[in-house]
């Protein structure tokens, strides 16, 4: 009788922990790539208060660049409004081609690049670019952790019955491959 119970342990236990244990690094693994995702939505966030009191600042010493102003204020809203992780990560990528347009019109004006204002939002907006640039790295890394973990025996024979599929990565923009230049000194 011991003999077997001891097998019905090992031939239906072990399967069952093997599965269990499948299933929380793949639920783990998701949950880390969901936080890194806050956090760069956070960040986002963060940037995104900054360009309007950025565009008031600039719209004192440059009235008439409209078009650059109303492309960085249009895209600030585009990041604001963008639903997933695709939407947030193009328009993260439209915001920092604004923020570019943005600051080459500022190089024009050298009253601009003096007010302490501006400088004080260029500093904290560098911060945040930096920030950034750290935190997309991470979720890169956690989601490639979590997609290789998901194409391994055994892995791959559960993933997609436990819901799980693959995630993606964040890619730069054709205009972005490092962080925009915000210095003017």
């Amino acid at each position: 009788m011991l003999v077997l119970i001891l097998f019905l342990l090992v031939v239906f236990g072990v399967p069952i922990f093997i599965i269990a244990a499948i299933y929380n690094g793949l639920v783990g693994s998701r949950n880390n790539v969901d936080a890194a995702y806050s956090q760069i939505d956070v960040l986002l966030t963060k940037r995104a208060d900054l360009i309007p009191r950025l565009v008031e600042t600039v719209k004192g010493y440059a009235a008439h660049e409209k078009g650059v102003l109303e492309n960085v204020t249009a895209s600030r809203s585009a990041l604001l409004n963008a639903g997933g992780a695709a939407e947030k990560f193009a328009a993260d990528n439209a915001i920092t081609g604004a923020l570019k347009s943005l600051f080459a019109v500022a190089e024009n004006y050298p009253n601009l690049k003096a007010d302490q204002n501006f400088r004080e939002l260029q500093s904290q907006l560098s911060q945040v670019e930096s920030e950034l640039m750290q935190m997309r790295t991470h979720y890169n890394e956690t989601v490639r952790n979590y997609n290789t973990k998901q194409q391994m025996f055994p892995a791959n024979l559960f993933a997609a019955a436990f819901g799980h599929s693959p995630r993606q990565f964040y890619e730069a923009g054709a205009e972005k491959k490092e962080p925009p230049e915000v210095s003017f000194s």
